[in-house]
């Protein structure tokens, strides 16, 4: 299959067939960097990885995995860019279409991703934007399949504010792979009914299903996945963090939502994650509302259930696998 050439903003862009390509192959990349063998067959080679929106496990991917190939990365932090400030979206994107091979964008609109690809010359990779992350999908399925050997059939529950990009994005891909994806959620985070019905076409031709439902024991029973995510995203005021532990705290992937799953159920989360006060927004959330967790347990976490470090790691297996396929050699 050959994806040369080729950007990577969204999978409602790829077939079915892509995309088991992409996790086929960073199965691969990953099985040789667990055996030593080397894969830098893009010497000489750069990437420029702009970044709006900071990230500890994206960068960390991108660069290792860059690195992995063979190939240079100028890192471009909020600061480091004039995207859309003194400089337009359509010149950066030629200005850097000259200078690298590969352009990486993690920050807001996915109209800005969509514009960098419409101007540039070399493939544009999406790191996050608001309504998509199309790089940790790859990642969870890749995580998924290594658990229960298949990703056909698969029923994955999403809890907790289902509106954004990891809610989007986990609809897309279960319709996409013939799995049955459930938001858990109270109606008001339901995302939005042109993708639902978008979604709901796909998994018509694959087998999957898209299920939303506000029933936490019904739409918890027999998933084979539990995921959430945080309950505010990065950008968002400190206002709403009243309203979302409110309106989610019935939706929190505790005990009894394991055991209302599958015996043999994995937990998944994108991190950083809110189970404890270890950190500075959780220690200031816990003393402003008194609690100790958030989107998820402190148990389920560190549960043998939980699957969330090698998830991670997998975001560095397939973020190479995307490079590696869509950069011309």
């Amino acid at each position: 299959m050959d994806l040369r050439g080729r950007d990577f903003l969204k999978l409602l862009d790829f077939t079915q067939e892509e995309i088991l390509y992409l996790i086929d192959l960073a199965a691969e990349l990953k099985e040789k960097k667990k055996k030593g063998i080397p894969v830098d067959t893009f010497r000489g080679k750069n990437v420029a990885l702009i970044f709006e929106k900071t990230s500890t496990r994206t960068r960390c991917a991108f660069e290792v995995a860059a690195h992995d190939l063979g190939m240079g990365t100028t890192y471009l932090d909020p600061a480091g860019s004039q995207i859309g400030k003194k400089e337009s979206i359509a010149d950066t994107a030629r200005v850097l279409s000259g200078m690298f091979e590969g352009i990486e964008y993690r920050g807001f609109g996915q109209d800005i991703v969509e514009e960098l690809a419409k101007y540039a010359t070399v493939p544009v990779w999406n790191g996050l934007t608001n309504e998509f992350h199309p790089t940790q999908m790859l990642a969870d399925l890749l995580t998924i399949r290594e658990q229960f050997g298949r990703l056909q059939g698969i029923a994955l529950t999403y809890m907790g504010d289902a509106r954004y990009n990891m809610g989007n994005s986990w609809m897309v891909a279960c319709a996409k792979m013939g799995m049955h994806f459930t938001a858990c959620t109270t109606a008001k985070y339901f995302p939005a009914p042109e993708l639902t019905a978008q979604c709901r076409a796909i998994a018509e031709q694959t087998g999957g299903s898209i299920t939303l439902t506000e029933d936490v024991q019904a739409g918890t029973r027999g998933a084979d996945v539990i995921y959430t995510d945080v309950w505010v995203s990065m950008g968002e005021p400190d206002e709403v963090w009243a309203e979302r532990i409110r309106d989610l705290h019935p939706y929190q992937v505790n005990r009894s939502v394991m055991e209302n799953a599958r015996e043999q159920a994995i937990f998944l989360h994108c991190l950083p994650a809110f189970h404890d006060l270890k950190t500075k927004i959780g220690a200031e959330v816990g003393e402003r509302f008194g609690i100790t967790e958030m989107e998820v347990t402190d148990e389920v976490f560190e549960s043998a259930q939980s699957r969330v470090f090698e998830e991670a790691e997998n975001r560095m297996h397939t973020i190479k696998a995307v490079m590696a396929a869509t950069l011309a050699k």
